[in-house]
């Protein structure tokens, strides 16, 4: 079966930054959403985008820390949203659309990693609702202003993916509980949103892409000990990074802008992409690095994973009226 998921030798790398993938690209006029815009990747993805001449609209669970971190930064306007809470979300995408504004770039960026058993909403699992459902249904209630924009829409996933399909027997981890499993279906998920998204939008001008950012220390280790991350091989009993392969927060930046705002990306979509590239296939030998597992971009699990989503969250931009 042929895949689109191979290289396209952008000339970009895994040690390219956000400002390297933006030199030369004008975004004056455009308007671009990122979550969790404030902190870590986001931050400097939110600097990347606002430097290049973007208006950057960054909804924030802790929207007094999202100013301070912002502050000094033109072009940035903070608001508040909750990605846990289908409420907020519900306020949030009716106050943006009551502006009459149109979305050119949307970043799904916010997410949480490896935290303990944690139940929201209905009792859902916090990894699978925050970084996945929180974003479906976001998309999905400002979708009028996304499709007015022929927005790109890219879907902050991980190499993490790589430790979960989707669990169709028990999404939710009601039979036990796993904190790296969980993560890596989220972020199974995240890829799944962007190939499907990709297919129902495409004839709206809309794209949609999912990325790996790379290996990074941010506040998204937040939830992991730190005796946790020495014997991972990721810091040392200082806190020092020593994982060679890990980058800095700029370079971890850059795939999820380029994926956003790349004229390399023209007419493509629905792709897993990393190291400012589209990725190739994950290689059968799990010990590899890199790529893309198959089950993250098959489109059947895909219609399979947004039908799922849309009955938990009740919102679907595009369900057929009866």
């Amino acid at each position: 079966m042929t895949t689109p998921q191979h290289t396209i030798g952008s000339g970009f790398g895994a040690r390219s930054t956000a400002a390297d993938v933006l030199r030369g690209i004008d975004l004056t006029g455009q308007l671009a959403l990122v979550t969790g815009g404030y902190s870590g990747l986001g931050l400097e993805t939110t600097r990347a985008l606002a430097g290049a001449g973007a208006q950057v609209v960054v909804p924030a669970r802790r929207r007094e820390a999202a100013e301070q971190a912002l502050a000094g930064i033109d072009h940035v306007e903070v608001d508040e949203l909750d990605l846990a809470d289908l409420d907020s979300v519900r306020r949030f995408a009716e106050r943006f659309t009551a502006t009459g504004r149109t979305i050119d770039l949307v970043i799904n960026n916010a997410a949480i990693m490896a935290c303990p058993e944690t139940r929201v909403g209905p009792g859902w699992e916090a990894q699978f609702a925050t970084n996945h459902l929180g974003h479906f249904a976001l998309v999905n209630r400002l979708w009028p202003a996304i499709a007015s924009g022929g927005a790109r829409v890219v879907s902050v996933s991980s190499s993490g993916h790589r430790n979960s399909d989707i669990r169709w027997d028990d999404v939710m981890f009601e039979q036990g509980y796993d904190k790296w499993q969980a993560y890596g279906q989220a972020k199974t998920a995240n890829a799944l949103f962007a190939v499907q998204l990709d297919a129902l939008g495409r004839d709206a001008g809309v794209r949609a892409f999912s990325v790996h950012p790379g290996g990074i220390l941010t506040p998204l280790q937040r939830h992991l000990a730190k005796e946790e991350m020495v014997a991972a091989g990721w810091i040392d009993e200082e806190g020092n990074t020593i994982n060679p392969a890990f980058k800095t927060p700029e370079q971890g930046a850059a795939t999820q802008v380029w994926a956003a705002t790349s004229p390399q990306l023209a007419g493509a979509g629905g792709v897993y992409c990393e190291d400012v590239d589209i990725a190739a296939p994950a290689a059968a030998d799990t010990s590899v690095p890199g790529g893309v597992r198959a089950y993250a971009t098959d489109p059947e699990q895909a219609a399979r994973l947004w039908q799922l989503s849309a009955e938990l969250t009740g919102v679907d931009a595009f369900a057929k009226s009866a």
